[in-house]
C-alpha cells in the first residue's frame, strides 16, 4: 500500500504530550513559589533568595522528561519504520501470519531506525540545557515586573503576577528562534521534530524494503491542495536508487516475460525530497511502480485549494489563540472579549468552509495546545482488517489469508460482491486442493473411494486419468447399485464419510435421524473397504466368511461372481467320478449325467435354489418331493430314464462338446475357406444336415467326423431315449453317402 508521511504522524503525540506536561509541571513549580507570600512585606527578596530551590526542582523535572523522551522517540520511530515496512510488503503481495509476526517482533534494518531515533532525541535534547536557563530568567523577570507595578501605580502585585503569568503561558516555557527566524515554542518544536522523524522512518523504510525486492521505480500519489513544492512531483515516476534528473530507461514488462518497457523518469526520490517533497504534513505518497500495468495519469493541479487550506489554517490559529487568552483571562470582562473572539473567528471559519466545499472542518485544529494533531483513531477491528486485505489486495493476498480470517472478512458486512466472489473462488481451490491431497495423494488414487460424496467424485473426474476414471466410474456404479438394494437408504449412499459423520452428530443430539440406520451406512462402508479394495474384489477370498461372500456377491461383476461361486465350491467340495470316456459321446454324456446325480442327491432343481431362503423351507420341500416320487413308484433307475425332451436339452452340450473336441484337436481348423470367408459360425457345423455341414467343413473336419462321429438331433434322441426316431435313418444315410464321396 502506497505510503506518506501522515500516515504516522500520531505517533508524535507522545512526545508532544511528554512535553507539554513537562511545561505544566514547571510553571507549576514557578506558580507556587511565586504565590507564596504574595501579600507579605519583602516579598521580592524572599523570592530572588529562592532561585537555587527553584532551579533543583527545575532540574529534577528536566532529567525525568529527557530519560521519557528518549524512549518514546525510539519506540515512535521503530514503529514508523515497521508501518513502512509492512506497506511496502503489503504492495509486494500480503504478509502471512508468521511473516507478520516477525516484523512485529524484529525492526527490520535496526541500523537505520537506531540512527534516526538518536539523531531525532539528541535534537531535542539538546534543547534541555536552554529550559533552566529560560525558567531562572523567566522568573527573575516575573519578579522584576511585579515588583515595578505597584511603584508605577498601574496596579496590585496580584493582578500584575497573574498578567506576567498569562504572558508566560502564552509564549511558553522555553521559546527560541531557529536559523530561519522562525520562533517556536518547545512543545511545537518537539513535535515538528519526532512527526519529521517518523515521516522519514516510515518513507525510508517502505523505499528500503522495495528496492530489497528488486524495485526500483515508484509512482507519486495526486494529493488535493498539494503545495508549491510539492506540486512539480505529482504523477511522476521516480527512481529509488537511480541518478538525479529526467531520464528514460527499458524495464521488461510485469507479466510478460521478454517484452520491454519504455518509463519516462522525472529523478530520484532523494531529488524530489531535497527539493521538499514530503515535507512534515506532506500528504503525497509514493507506491511501487508496476511496468506496463501501473497507468500514468495526468495530476489535477488545484493551487486556489492550497492558498484555501492555508487562509483555514491560519483562521484556526486565531481561534486557538483567543481560547487560551479566554483561558488565562483573569477577570470577567477580558474573559467576554477572548470568547467574543472565538466566536468572530468561528464565524470566519464557517464562512470560509462555505465559499469551499472541499475543505473539511477539523475541529480538534480549533482547540487550545500546541498540537493539532487529531485524537488518535480507534483502532481497526480484526475483522475490519481482514476485510480490507479481501477487498484491496490481489489473489495472493487472498491465498495467504486463512479460513478464520476469510469468515471474519465475510462477517464484516464490508464486502462488495467482487470480493465475496472472490472469498467463494478462494474457497473453491482450497476445497478441491483439500480433496486431492485426500484422494490423490502423492499423485496416486485413494485405495478406498467409499469415503468421497459423489459431488467429489464427479470433481476428481476431472483431474483423473483414464484408468481412474474407470475406477471411479465403478465406484458410482456401486451406489446406484447399492441404493436399489431393500435395506440401503438412497440419500445415505452418496454422501461423504465427513457428511455421514456430520449427520450422526446432529441425530445424537437433536434426535433427527435413526442412529442405527447411519451405523448401518458406516458398516456397510467399511465392508466394502474391506472386501473391495481399490474397488475390485479382495484377491484372496479364503479368509472371507461365507455369510461376508453371500454379501459381496450384491456388489460383484459376472468375473466376480464365478471367483466367488470357485470359492465356495472349493469350500463345498463334492468328490465326483471322473469323466466318462468311453469313446461313445452319448454315452459319455449319459454316463456323465448320471454321476452328477448321484452327487446331488435329492437337491432341487438349480432353476429353483433362489427361492429357497432358508433351510428348513429347503429341507421339507426335499422331503416332500421324496415322498411324492414313492408314491408314484419311481425309483433311483426309473429317474434317471431320459426323456425326448431332455434329450432335446442334452443335444446342446453335446453340439458344445463336440466342437471344443474337435477345435482342440484341429487347432481350430473348422471351415473351408468359402465358409470363412463367408462367416459362418463353427457351431453350425455340428447340427443340422449332413450336406450343409459337409459343404462348409474342412477336410481335416471331415476327417475327424470319420473318427469321433457326428450326430443329427433325431439320431442323438434315438439314441439317448432308445427309441426308434423317424428321421434318425435319413440322418445315418446322408452321414454315409458323404463320408463315401470323399
Amino acid at each position: 500500500m502506497p505510503i506518506h508521511p501522515g500516515m504516522v504522524e500520531d505517533l508524535a503525540a507522545g512526545t508532544r504530550d511528554l512535553y507539554a506536561q513537562t511545561e505544566e509541571r514547571l510553571l507549576g513549580i514557578i506558580a507556587r513559589q511565586l504565590a507564596a507570600g504574595l501579600d507579605a512585606p519583602g516579598w521580592a527578596e524572599r523570592k530572588l533568595a529562592a532561585v537555587q530551590a527553584l532551579r533543583a526542582a527545575s532540574q529534577a523535572v528536566v532529567d525525568e522528561a529527557g530519560k521519557a523522551v528518549t524512549l518514546d522517540v525510539f519506540e515512535a520511530v521503530a514503529e514508523a519504520y515497521n508501518t513502512g515496512h509492512r506497506a511496502a510488503v503489503a504492495e509486494l503481495g500480503a504478509l502471512s501470519d508468521d511473516g507478520r509476526r516477525l516484523v512485529d517482533d524484529v525492526t527490520p534494518n535496526a541500523q537505520a531506525v537506531d540512527r534516526l531515533a538518536e539523531q531525532t532525541a539528541t535534537l531535542l535534547t539538546d534543547r534541555h540545557r536552554s529550559i533552566l536557563r529560560t525558567v531562572e530568567d523567566g522568573y527573575r523577570d516575573v519578579v522584576a515586573q511585579v515588583t515595578a507595578t505597584p511603584l508605577l501605580g498601574t496596579g496590585t502585585r496580584r493582578h500584575a503576577t497573574q498578567d506576567a503569568m498569562r504572558a508566560w503561558a502564552d509564549r511558553g516555557i522555553t521559546s527560541f528562534t531557529d536559523r530561519a527566524g522562525r520562533r517556536w515554542q518547545l512543545t511545537s518544536y518537539a513535535e515538528m521534530a519526532v512527526r519529521t522523524s517518523v515521516g522519514r522512518a516510515a518513507t525510508e523504510a517502505h523505499a528500503r524494503t522495495l528496492t530489497d525486492a528488486g524495485i526500483d521505480l515508484v509512482i507519486v500519489s495526486d494529493a488535493p491542495r498539494e503545495c508549491p513544492l510539492c506540486r512539480p512531483w505529482e504523477g511522476k515516476v521516480l527512481s529509488l536508487a537511480g541518478p538525479d534528473g529526467r531520464h528514460t530507461v527499458d524495464v521488461e514488462h510485469a507479466i510478460e516475460d521478454g517484452r520491454m518497457v519504455r518509463v519516462d523518469v522525472a529523478g530520484s526520490l532523494d531529488e524530489a525530497r531535497r527539493a521538499g517533497f514530503q515535507h512534515p504534513n506532506c500528504r503525497h505518497s509514493t507506491s511501487a511502480y508496476t511496468p506496463g500495468i501501473t497507468r500514468l495519469e495526468t495530476p489535477d493541479s488545484d493551487p486556489s485549494g492550497y492558498e484555501a487550506g492555508q487562509r483555514q489554517r491560519e483562521i484556526e490559529r486565531h481561534i486557538r489563540r483567543y481560547k487560551n487568552r479566554a483561558a488565562a483571562a483573569v477577570d470577567p470582562e477580558a474573559k467576554r472579549q477572548a470568547n467574543a473572539k472565538v466566536r468572530q473567528w468561528q464565524g470566519a471559519m464557517r464562512d470560509h468552509l462555505d465559499a469551499h466545499p472541499g475543505l473539511r472542518r477539523l475541529r480538534h485544529r480549533e482547540q487550545p495546545g500546541a498540537s493539532n494533531l487529531p485524537e488518535p483513531r480507534r483502532p481497526a477491528t480484526p475483522e475490519q482488517v481482514d476485510a480490507a486485505r479481501v477487498w484491496s489486495g490481489d489473489d495472493r493476498s487472498v491465498r495467504a489469508m486463512t479460513d478464520d480470517q476469510l469468515a471474519a472478512a465475510e462477517r464484516s458486512g464490508l464486502l462488495d460482491q467482487r470480493a465475496r466472489d472472490r472469498i467463494a473462488a478462494e474457497a473453491d481451490r482450497r476445497d478441491l486442493d483439500d480433496l486431492l491431497d485426500r484422494a490423490v495423494p502423492g499423485g496416486r488414487l485413494a485405495d478406498d473411494l467409499t469415503g468421497f460424496s459423489d459431488d467429489e467424485l464427479g470433481r476428481l473426474l476431472a483431474h483423473a486419468d483414464t484408468s481412474d476414471a474407470l475406477r471411479i466410474a465403478g465406484e458410482l456404479d456401486r451406489r446406484d447399485l447399492a441404493a436399489r438394494l431393500p435395506d440401503v437408504r438412497t440419500d445415505l449412499v452418496h454422501l461423504s464419510d465427513d457428511q455421514l459423520a456430520a449427520r450422526v452428530r446432529e441425530a445424537i443430539e437433536h434426535g433427527t435421524d435413526d442412529v442405527s440406520v447411519l451405523a448401518a451406512e458406516a458398516h456397510r462402508r467399511d465392508l466394502l473397504a474391506a472386501y473391495f479394495p481399490n474397488g475390485t474384489l479382495a484377491a484372496d477370498l479364503s479368509q472371507v466368511g461365507d455369510d461376508a461372500l453371500a454379501w459381496c456377491m450384491q456388489y460383484a461383476n459376472d468375473e466376480e461372481l464365478l471367483r466367488i461361486a470357485t470359492e465356495m465350491d472349493r469350500r463345498d467340495a463334492v468328490p465326483l467320478p471322473p469323466p466318462a470316456a468311453t469313446g461313445d459321446a452319448v454315452a459319455d454324456l449319459l454316463a456323465d449325467r448320471d454321476a452328477l446325480a448321484d452327487a446331488m442327491g435329492n437337491a432341487p432343481d438349480p432353476e429353483g435354489w433362489g427361492a429357497l431362503a432358508d433351510d428348513a423351507a429347503w429341507a421339507q420341500e426335499l422331503a416332500a418331493a421324496i415322498a411324492a416320487d414313492a408314491a408314484r413308484g419311481v425309483t433311483a433307475e426309473t429317474a434317471r430314464q431320459v426323456t425326448r425332451a431332455e434329450a432335446r436339452a442334452m443335444y446342446d452340450e453335446y453340439v458344445y462338446r463336440q466342437m471344443l473336441a474337435a477345435e482342440h484337436d484341429l487347432n481350430g481348423y473348422l471351415l473351408n475357406k468359402k465358409a470363412q470367408v463367408a462367416g459362418h459360425n463353427p457351431i453350425s457345423l455340428f447340427s443340422g444336415p449332413a450336406r450343409i455341414a459337409y459343404a462348409r467343413a474342412s477336410d481335416e473336419l471331415k476327417e475327424w467326423w470319420a473318427t469321433h462321429g457326428r450326430l443329427t438331433q433325431a439320431e442323438f434322441i434315438e439314441k439317448a431315449t432308445g427309441q426308434t426316431q423317424r428321421w434318425a435313418a435319413g440322418a445315418r444315410k446322408a452321414e454315409s453317402d458323404h463320408q463315401n464321396k470323399r
